[in-house]
């Protein structure tokens, strides 16, 4: 199937069955006064809906990421939605951007001019990049591939295609987060002929460091292995239950728009730099669409399945030889002691941002951008006149 544009163009219909379903909520029992500590607040997801309900435009926003050339293409019989924004400089380097969990194309949409039109916003021309930025399966606008193994390293295959065979790039650059940082690091483990370099904001939970009993770490390694240990136990259950129960779980978010937003909410709160305030670090109109995404494409459901795949079915993943640039944001998860990443990575950049959470270029696109633009500016020499097809 060749490539296909693509428009956002949800039905009537769809929004209001939501106005429906937004009028007639049954909200739960909660103790008063605690709180975030026991899961998203009444009070506060009260305040959201009633502004999603009487105040929040899907049209606005609908118009507002149209105006980004998007795509779609069928790839072992998945149908992958993506952006691709072609820069006006004709060396710009191909940069394939991979989001996460519970997010979307959204992390990235904020970055796009600054990297595409650098010299527009006080860089250089030079600096430029190709920028694709794709749906993961059963993510949003691509459709899900309702079989069992797709896992980060099946989605890495999936991309070498679209990037290559699909798009032309015979070399590419790569960067992700979360979910998003796995796929890229299978990128650069399976395909390293076609990788400029990978750039990454979290390296995920490193499972060989919570062992406790481990002799062979050292104590920044022990000290990071009890840190993952604690915030399991209290924060990980979502990750349990989508790791061994995805099913049960996807009737009630396939069902309900305040579960979904609430399910997602939770972690646009708890991982971010925000201070206590949701709203310090994205706009109502922000989280909303973030939820509707997920809502208008029924994909809360199938998204939760790689929580699932990638703890039954991911292949080990070896030492990656690929330059690798890393940015750390304070308030992410669990960040990696850096002697442990050098030995696994071939690191030749690190960055300690000043400010940020999980969803880094949501919540500080410029220093996100620039980041990866001054990363992959020395690696741009190994740019060939066969980087393109």
């Amino acid at each position: 199937m060749p490539i296909e544009k693509f428009q956002i163009n949800i039905s009537d219909e769809a929004l209001e069955d939501l106005k429906i379903r937004l009028n007639n909520i049954r909200w739960p029992q909660q103790i008063a006064n605690v709180g975030w500590d026991r899961g998203v607040p009444k009070d506060y997801l009260q305040s959201l809906i009633s502004y999603w309900n009487n105040h929040y435009e899907w049209r606005k926003q609908e118009a507002a990421l149209n105006q980004y050339n998007q795509c779609t293409c069928a790839i072992d019989g998945i149908n992958i939605h993506f952006f691709h924004i072609q820069s006006k400089n004709p060396n710009a380097i191909p940069l394939i951007l991979t989001h996460g969990w519970p997010d979307s194309f959204l992390r990235y949409t904020k970055i796009i001019p600054f990297l595409s039109n650098p010299e527009k916003y006080g860089g250089k021309a030079e600096d430029a990049f190709n920028v694709v930025i794709p749906s993961l399966p059963g993510f949003g606008f691509s459709s899900a591939a309702n079989k069992e193994g797709v896992n980060n390293a099946y989605v890495a295959d999936l991309w070498a295609k679209l990037m290559t065979e699909e798009l032309g790039y015979l070399k590419f650059a790569a960067a992700g987060g979360d979910i998003g940082s796995g796929i890229t690091r299978y990128l650069a483990a399976k395909y390293p002929e076609r990788l400029i370099g990978i750039h990454l904001t979290d390296t995920g939970i490193i499972r060989d460091l919570l062992q406790p009993t481990d002799e062979k770490l050292s104590d920044v390694e022990k000290s990071y292995g009890s840190n993952a240990r604690s915030w399991i136990a209290k924060e990980g259950a979502y990750m349990s239950i989508q790791s061994t129960k995805p099913h049960t779980l996807s009737f009630g978010l396939s069902d309900s728009p305040i579960a979904v937003a609430a399910w997602i909410i939770e972690k646009l709160y708890a991982w971010s730099d925000c201070r206590g305030n949701i709203e310090n670090v994205y706009s109502k109109d922000e989280i909303i669409t973030q939820v509707m995404i997920y809502w208008l494409t029924n994909t809360l459901s199938s998204s939760i399945q790689y929580y699932y795949e990638n703890s039954h079915s991911l292949p080990p993943l070896g030492k990656i030889d690929v330059p690798t640039g890393i940015a750390i944001f304070p308030k992410d998860i669990l960040t990696p002691p850096q002697a442990w990443v050098k030995k696994n990575f071939n690191i030749v950049h690190w960055t300690e941002m000043v400010r940020g959470g999980h969803f880094t270029a949501m919540e500080a696109p410029e220093l996100f951008a620039e980041d990866l633009i001054i990363f992959f500016r020395p690696l741009r020499r190994y740019q060939t006149v066969n980087c393109f097809l």
